[in-house]
């Protein structure tokens, strides 16, 4: 009976949360800008995606190839904005300005210094890195001439996703949307002028891609930086402020947020040798998994902007001790999280087509598309949950060696088995590859039930700070 008035209130949850007016504001006031900040970023990808399509299949897999570079960068800064953001959550619950300020001190240190590492070998020898990737020479030779350039975006971005981090944070979600729009504008533009030279300016194809995104990056940081200083809120740090670092703080810093460093590039680097893998496969197979994965980071934007909002409100609440509450708001992500999956869902399977039509592909690459789409609808829930389990619940109350373990052992131990054994053993067509993979959302799934229902991740990490 007991099971039974639980379950019955569990079905009750989407009425309960209409009614909390608190976690319903809080909840749109987050989610809607980052999902909106979400849709700018990957419909920016989309539109690069399909301007460079229309100067053929090789072009879109040198691209694709080229920026797993970037991804390996990004994941890495994802795990240093991100684990920096869980103490930026709990400490705006404490109202702690002054550490708010030392968390982006060490994000910025730690992210700047990654781009470096990133940006040498791209500039020095990107031929080397694209033959990591690829065996085609076409492929290396254009994908080289995209990664020289497109480099130097990534201090800029180390800069930018700092200071949007400890925004979000803090709450203020709303200027990231504003520039945002102003990046996506401009770089749609130069796109237009300098992949096909309109306007008089010289034709330079995927340079002229990556010369544009460049440019939308500088004004990015720029703007953002403004607006920042500004409106002087608690993200406003002066330097000294920044590399006030106090070895106590650090330590406590490096020990939430090492797990999550860990967790990101290591899975990272295990989500490239998928790309590998999928490089292996021939021209076709990368251009159908490019604009696969192209299409659905835009659709997946809801339930990372979700991730983003559990992490922040319950980080905060666990921050201001009350975790009971917290523990509700928990729920209640989940429960939404389940709700949107059924809703992207659907959509996803009735605009595959509209979509592939879009793209200057053959029929083969296009129905490669269609499948790979169809293997990631029926993967979703799973793929969804994880995404606000980990990435929000179980990472704002610092439980993020758990985090590590579910991520890392999901893509070493199933995933790139799975890709290995089916696009270089058997050979299978690039669709059931993609599906094989994507049973590590699965393990991950079940064994993420499993801690969140431990409770472990529900305490206040900086009480003592």
């Amino acid at each position: 009976m007991i099971k039974l008035l639980h379950r019955f209130r569990e079905i009750n949850r989407f009425s309960d949360i209409r009614k909390d007016k608190s976690f319903v504001s809080k909840s749109l006031a987050i989610t809607v800008p980052v999902a909106m900040q979400g849709l700018l970023n990957n419909g920016l990808n989309l539109i690069d995606t399909l301007m460079v399509g229309r100067l053929g299949e090789t072009s879109i897999a040198a691209v694709g190839l080229a920026n797993k570079v970037y991804f390996v960068f990004a994941l890495l800064l994802f795990g240093i904005v991100s684990g920096s953001g869980v103490l930026t959550a709990q400490y705006f619950g404490k109202r702690d300005t002054k550490n708010i300020r030392r968390v982006l001190g060490m994000a910025l240190l730690l992210g700047v210094s990654a781009s470096i590492l990133f940006l040498i070998p791209a500039l020095i020898c990107p031929e080397l890195i694209m033959a990591i990737f690829s065996t085609d020479k076409d492929v290396i030779r254009i994908g080289a001439s995209y990664l020289c350039v497109i480099c130097f975006s990534y201090p800029l971005t180390a800069i930018t996703q700092s200071f949007v981090s400890s925004l979000r944070g803090v709450n203020q979600v709303k200027a990231p949307v504003v520039i945002g729009v102003v990046s996506m504008v401009t770089n749609i533009v130069l796109n237009y002028i300098l992949i096909y030279g309109k306007f008089g300016a010289p034709e330079l194809g995927v340079v002229g891609s990556a010369t544009a995104t460049l440019t939308a990056r500088i004004l990015e940081c720029l703007t953002l930086l403004i607006i920042v200083y500004s409106r002087k809120g608690p993200v406003a740090a002066k330097i000294k402020e920044l590399v006030d670092l106090p070895i106590a703080f650090v330590k406590h810093y490096f020990s939430t947020v090492t797990p999550v460093i860990a967790n990101e590039f290591m899975w990272g680097l295990g989500v490239t040798m998928y790309s590998l893998v999928y490089g292996r496969m021939g021209e076709k197979a990368v251009a159908a998994i490019t604009i696969t994965q192209t299409v659905e980071q835009v659709l997946v934007v809801v339930f990372q902007s979700i991730s983003a909002a559990t992490a922040v409100i319950l980080g905060n609440e666990l921050g201001a001790n009350h975790l009971k509450k917290a523990e509700g708001y928990a729920k209640n992500f989940i429960f939404l999280q389940f709700v949107f999956t059924f809703v992207v869902a659907i959509l996803c399977y009735i605009i595959r087509w509209p979509i592939i039509s879009i793209f200057n592909v053959d029929v083969t690459v296009a129905v490669f598309i269609s499948k790979c789409f169809i293997a990631f609808i029926l993967f979703m829930p799973f793929k969804m949950f994880n995404y606000v389990n980990i990435v929000g619940i179980l990472r704002s109350g610092g439980d993020t060696k758990a985090a590590l373990f579910l991520d890392c052992t999901g893509v070493w131990l199933i995933g790139i088995p799975m890709a290995v054994l089916g696009g270089l053993v058997f050979q299978f067509p690039i669709y059931i590859v993609y599906g094989m993979v994507m049973t590590e959302e699965v393990y991950k799934f079940f064994l993420g039930i499993i801690r969140y229902r431990k409770k472990i991740w529900l305490k206040n990490i900086v009480q003592s700070q």
